[in-house]
């Protein structure tokens, strides 16, 4: 730089060199520009940093941003210190000339400017903590000490979390290790088991099995639970004598958890009939299958009702003949051992994710350190990257190799018990691909919401054009038969968009919101496909609308023209359940095994999916209603006739409108009821008292709208303010989790996602004006001449835009309490549970 400057720009004399006049201003401008480079560079790591980290383990990652602001601290004073230095002393001692002569810093550089100190810890779960000392005077040593220190703190940070989640995968490999050994020796014995049988007689599968005898007796749900709980609490208790957990780590959070896990994979809430105590070649193996399904619940039901009357019976042969015979045989077929192995190979699918997760944690940190170190040596123009560097690679989470072997004899496992031997269909499901995304999706979404565009300005138009929207027109027909299927349509699709949006803003903001759905990583919509979906649907429907509206104003007759929506709700439907791999074939058929665990959750164990789904169903009572209308309408025969008032003069119709009213809200309260059966937790009741206050108000509105008088008036305004009161409350605090009194961020949460926090602000005032919609039932507000219907519409699809919004933040809380717990990876149940003799 200052070669640059003292360049003789005189062609006469080449001996002499001319200073420029403009060198402090260009050394300047170009230290300006080499400052910005270095800032962009660091602000690109940090963006790919920030990208590729795991969300749930965020906080457990290196803190650049805030090494990264200690750095411009040290940068700053740099500057100043160089700007008043920047001409030498002139009275220069002959001693502080002598420091920069080699002889005397050589003790210095022997040793480089730190030092860097291992601490050896009491206990192997701590680990070893690093210290660095400062050697040399630093222009601005508070500063740098400042830096070190953050720096040490993050070393040690990285590695007691490494250290920690290493060991919890490790146990669980060795849990599942177990698991598939038991697994394989009941498969060979079912395999003996099934020759013998082919030899000797004819019998059915389900007659097939193996048999093993008790070693204990169950007397009830409930008092094994109770002597599960105290198992676990002896065992924490242990626990908590010999180590510290990491603090905010899944030790900690997750304590009370972690022995049943690594003994059997079972959660300690989880309370399963379905849970059988056996004996297999000399081991005492418990096995327990988790009561997911309508069949294993009402088997595992039947069971505990044969055992008891065996035990009965058993019970009084032993008084009646002294006999002491209290072994009963546990029949294991092969849908059992087939649910098993299902249940280990998810075990084994998440152990392997893990460990991925947990090898990108030790790259990204080390690569953290490397770039933070190299930025500190540009700003200080010291060598501390090789010194500190060597400290980095030699400790616990970049030296330890388990995690690597560990993952290959994982591979080789799945490859061996799952792939036949096939590493490529094994590589589907340990490492699957993720999809690509086309362009021609964004130009089909463009052309066709610019169809859906055109066409429905031209319905409007028309619509406005014969006043089929208007009150007192003779056109009744048309917004009793034709609108409630437009109604319906836009309402649902207008949810799917909302649901669109949502995903593109869980994206944006780091939600992971496939882990929390447990959905497939190749087979989960992305935003743009769904966006796709409701343009392409919406511009189908109102085409369908348009041409139909068209017919009818050229002079056809509703008997002649009244099928067409018929025909394109029959469409839709074929579409729905149509088998062949066309327009998202797993998601369709993801989505009607969900709506089937909904209307039968009782009997289905309850997921996040699960209840979510069924929480959107709440919001969309009155496309319900319309769905319920329009089958009737279609299935009787009445748009032949154009009788359709029919449907309204059945008594088992408006039995069912009662029904379809509070059936979403049943169909959430069961969920609850089933989580607290299976959790134990009180606050799942207490949610369920929520969805009862809805279903009271709903029934009341219905029998309102029937009747009209003033005393049932009276119990919807007193309902609906109940339920109102109690659902803003569940949201804001439980769903939301705002509203924390002591937090930083005033009647918010601690931890927010979104950086502005006037949207939180916002969001809580317009879902509390939305909840007030019902008080249109009380107020009948009309648009000057518009039909009631239409505002009804207006009003069902301000809720669908609350219930999206809604979304949003649910998720987010949901994701934040994973981070909290350093929850990245599923914890899968597992079936067998070997214990002692004396349990």
């Amino acid at each position: 730089m200052s070669s640059w400057c003292s360049i003789d720009y005189s062609p006469r004399s080449n001996n002499n060199t001319h200073t420029n006049p403009y060198c402090c201003s260009f050394e300047f401008i170009e230290e300006e520009q080499q400052q910005r480079r270095r800032e962009e560079k660091m602000v690109k790591f940090s963006k790919q940093f920030e990208g590729q980290l795991i969300p749930e383990w965020k906080e457990a990652f290196v803190d650049y941003w805030q090494l990264k602001k200690e750095l411009k601290r040290i940068n700053l004073l740099n500057n100043t210190t160089n700007t008043n230095n920047n001409s030498p002393p002139k009275n220069m001692s002959f001693f502080s000339s002598l420091r920069n002569f080699s002889l005397f810093s050589h003790q210095h550089r022997e040793h480089g400017p730190i030092q860097v100190h291992k601490k050896l810890a009491s206990s192997t779960c701590k680990g070893d903590m690093y210290e660095t000392e400062l050697l040399e005077q630093f222009a601005d040593t508070d500063a740098t000490k400042e830096f070190f220190a953050c720096l040490d703190q993050q070393l040690n940070k990285v590695n007691k979390f490494y250290r920690t989640k290493e060991k919890e995968f490790l146990e669980r490999g060795d849990s599942l290790k177990k698991q598939m050994d038991i697994l394989v020796e009941l498969k060979f014995a079912f395999m003996e088991k099934q020759q013998g049988r082919c030899n000797s007689s004819q019998e059915s599968k389900e007659d097939q099995s193996i048999s093993c005898t008790f070693s204990s007796e169950e007397d009830s749900v409930r008092s094994r639970e109770q002597h599960e709980e105290m198992q676990d609490n002896c065992n924490n208790e242990d626990m908590e004598k010999n180590e510290v957990p990491f603090p905010d780590s899944p030790q900690s959070n997750e304590a009370a958890e972690k022995p049943s896990r690594m003994k059997g994979g079972e959660d300690e809430k989880l309370r399963t009939p379905s849970g059988r105590l056996g004996s297999f070649r000399g081991k005492n193996v418990r096995i327990n299958i988790p009561l997911t399904t309508p069949a294993r619940t009402f088997s595992a039901i039947s069971y505990l009702v044969k055992e008891d009357l065996l035990n009965q019976s058993s019970r009084k042969c032993s008084q009646e003949g002294g006999a002491n015979n209290n072994n009963n045989k546990l029949h294991l077929n092969k849908t059992k051992l087939h649910h098993a192995e299902k249940m280990i190979k998810r075990g084994f699918i998440e152990l392997h994710k893990g460990l991925g997760y947990l090898k990108v944690y030790r790259n990204l940190n080390m690569l953290a350190f490397m770039k933070i170190l190299k930025k500190f040596d540009k700003v200080t123009e010291k060598q501390i990257l090789p010194i500190y560097l060597k400290v980095v690679e030699s400790s616990y989470f970049n030296s330890s190799d388990k995690v690597v072997k560990f993952m290959d004899e994982v591979e080789e496992l799945f490859v061996k018990n799952f792939a036949k031997d096939d590493r490529r269909k094994a590589m589907k499901y340990l490492r699957p691909s993720q999809r690509k995304e086309s362009h021609a999706v964004t130009f089909f979404i463009g052309l066709f919401t610019g169809c859906f565009v055109a066409l429905f300005a031209g319905y409007v138009i028309m619509a406005h054009v014969s006043g089929l929207y208007k009150v007192g027109q003779q056109n009744s027909v048309y917004m009793e038969t034709v609108y409630p299927v437009l109604s319906m349509f836009s309402l649902m699709f207008l949810h799917f968009f909302l649901y669109g949006c949502n995903i593109f803003a869980w994206r944006k903001t780091r939600i992971n919101y496939g882990f929390i759905f447990e959905l497939a990583p190749t087979k989960e919509l992305k935003y743009r496909d769904v966006f796709l979906i409701c343009s392409m649907a919406m511009a189908s429907v109102v085409g369908v609308m348009f041409l139909h509206l068209t017919l009818l104003t050229k002079g056809y007759s509703y008997s002649q023209v009244q099928a067409i929506p018929g025909l394109l709700f029959l469409a839709f439907l074929l579409i729905l359940v149509c088998p062949f791999n066309i327009i998202s074939r797993s998601s369709r058929y993801r989505f009607l095994c969900v709506i089937r665990n909904i209307i039968l959750s009782p009997l289905y164990k309850v997921v996040m999916l699960d209840f979510f789904m069924a929480d959107q169903l709440c919001s969309q009572v009155p496309m319900l209603r319309n769905l319920e209308y329009v089958a009737c309408y279609y299935i009787t025969g009445s748009y032949k006739t154009q009788d359709y008032g029919y449907c309204m003069r059945t008594t088992h119709y408006r039995d069912l409108a009662y029904a379809v009213s509070f059936l979403p809200y049943y169909w959430r309260a069961m969920q609850c009821a089933r989580r607290w059966f299976d959790e134990g937790d009180t606050g799942h009741l207490l949610n369920l008292g929520k969805y009862v206050s809805a279903m009271l108000a709903a029934g009341t509105k219905v029998a309102y709208e029937k009747d009209g008088s003033v005393g049932w008036l009276c119990l919807v305004v007193i309902m609906s303010s109940a339920a109102t009161m109690y659902q803003l409350y569940w949201d804001f605090v439980k769903d939301w989790g705002l509203l924390q009194v002591n937090s930083k961020n005033p009647w918010l949460r601690n931890e927010l996602m979104l950086s502005r926090k006037s949207i939180y602000y916002i969001s809580m005032g317009l879902n509390f004006t939305l909840r007030l919609a019902w008080l249109q039932t009380v107020l009948h507000s009309s648009f000057e001449h518009v039909d009631y219907r239409v505002t009804s519409i207006f009003l069902a699809a301000l809720e669908v835009i609350r219930r999206g919004m809604w979304n949003f933040y649910r998720l987010e809380n949901e994701h934040l309490n994973n981070a909290g717990k350093f929850r990245a990876v599923k914890i899968i149940p597992l079936p067998f549970h070997e214990v002692d003799e004396e349990d």
